[in-house]
């Protein structure tokens, strides 16, 4: 009997627990030709969540929870799950139900009768979403695909169903700056795309902020393309040729006409300007710098205060001290 771990990543979502045990217990009795492994991973949650779980896992042996010290984000929540996955087939699920947990059936059907490593999913439209932040997505989507080697799905959600080999592979790729759904196109493998009308969340707020967001696609851009300096070497050289005809214009005129002095609010503008894009470019710069930085500390992507299984040998160990005491 194959086993499919499904890992999600969860903070501070108390209130969409319950609603997210209760669908993907629908579907775990549907596929009864598999096993499952329900593979929570708390992010630091300040909220009631690592108490929701731990209920769930002595409700549920099928449900494991692991629990960070802090919040290090979801790329860490996502790598620590797919870590510890114990299944032949890996998925990976938000807990707000914005994943319908109802494709998984057709999901690992595509991976058991067809020749593919990943079956992963995609919105067909963003319905219910502030247009601003669609408009900024598909302007963050055209760009990462212009200026990397790898091509992102628009659109593409993290919910996806692996095989384990392919799992292997992306864990391979231990780098501390991570950017999930550009390692899921590097590695490779052949992924089917399923499509899905918008989901709103069951409940709760949203944990990803317009400044997430764009501190999100910065990661993405800098951790799959180098153009951003290929571009700032252009602005410089560009800025060059352009000082060398002023020159030239300048001096020309001085013979010409002589030297006035005039033009010094528009001098003022050049140097701001060029001030600007100086500073610019070194902001890319310091950009790539501080993630090679952060890459040579070697610092763990995350670390566990606690887990399922932790909790599992301390309750035996209690009850072993009980039946010894009762003696």
């Amino acid at each position: 009997m194959d086993k499919i771990t499904i890992v999600v990543p969860c903070y501070n979502e108390e209130e969409v627990l319950e609603y997210f045990y209760t669908e993907i217990k629908k579907v775990m009795e549907k596929m009864q030709e598999v096993c499952f492994e329900i593979l929570f991973v708390d992010d630091g949650s300040v909220d009631q969540t690592l108490i929701k779980l731990r209920k769930l896992a002595e409700r549920d042996p099928r449900c494991r929870y692991l629990s960070f010290s802090r919040n290090f984000g979801k790329e860490a929540a996502i790598y620590a799950g797919l870590s510890h996955a114990s299944g032949d087939y890996i998925g990976i699920m938000d807990a707000d139900l914005q994943d319908p947990p109802g494709l998984l059936p057709e999901m690992y059907r595509k991976l058991c009768q067809e020749d593919w490593d990943c079956v992963a999913t995609r919105r067909k439209d963003r319905q219910g979403e502030p247009k601003l932040k669609s408009f900024l997505s598909d302007c963050f989507y055209k760009v990462i695909n212009k200026l990397s080697k790898i091509h992102l799905v628009s659109g593409a959600r993290d919910y996806r169903l692996m095989t384990r080999r392919m799992v292997k592979s992306v864990l391979q790729m231990s780098e501390y700056n991570r950017f999930s759904k550009g390692i899921f196109q590097w590695v490779g493998f052949r992924t089917a795309w399923i499509e899905f009308p918008n989901q709103e969340r069951c409940a709760g707020k949203s944990k990803w902020p317009f400044r997430k967001l764009i501190s999100y696609s910065l990661e993405g851009i800098t951790g799959f393309s180098v153009a951003p300096l290929s571009l700032a070497a252009v602005i410089g050289l560009v800025f060059c040729v352009i000082s060398f005809l002023m020159i030239g214009f300048i001096a020309f005129r001085t013979l010409i006409f002589g030297d006035p002095v005039r033009g010094w609010p528009s001098m003022a503008c050049i140097i701001f300007l060029v001030g600007g894009i100086q500073l610019f470019c070194m902001g890319i710069l310091g950009e790539y710098l501080a993630k090679t930085y952060l890459e040579t500390k070697h610092r763990p992507i995350y670390l566990l205060k606690e887990s399922s299984e932790e909790d599992y040998e301390e309750r035996s160990r209690r009850r072993k001290d009980e039946k010894n005491t009762d003696r």
